[in-house]
């Protein structure tokens, strides 16, 4: 079965570069463009896994991931930061927020695949 990747990223160019990534590794995206709707989609879909942008409109990412791992049935689904916020102590600020992983942007493709494979192969 394929495994299905949330995608919460409010811009369109990165959700595009995201999408032909995880099409070419042979997983399927699910995308939310805000903090509100990747909470909603989260609920509704339950994916694999989720890639979270921590600057979003409406909620940010930061809550929407505080959200997600509040609720027991969406708990153990990893989440991963992919964030612009790169300064030091970010990636702390991401894992207090219930993150299991951080990437930076811009991302390295190679990276972001290494750690998607590492939370659910």
């Amino acid at each position: 079965m394929t495994k299905r990747i949330l995608v919460v990223e409010d811009t369109a160019d990165n959700r595009e570069i995201i999408r032909d990534m995880l099409d070419a590794a042979g997983y399927a995206m699910i995308a939310a463009v805000n903090g509100v709707e990747g909470v909603r989609l989260a609920e509704s879909e339950k994916p694999d896994l989720i890639l979270m942008d921590m600057q979003m409109p409406e909620i940010d990412g930061y809550e929407a991931t505080r959200q997600i791992k509040a609720m027991p049935a969406l708990a153990h689904i990893p989440i991963i930061a992919v964030t612009s916020y790169a300064l030091a102590g970010d990636e702390a600020k991401t894992r207090a927020a219930g993150c299991d992983d951080y990437v930076a942007k811009p991302f390295s493709p190679r990276l972001l695949m290494q750690k998607i494979r590492k939370h659910i192969g």
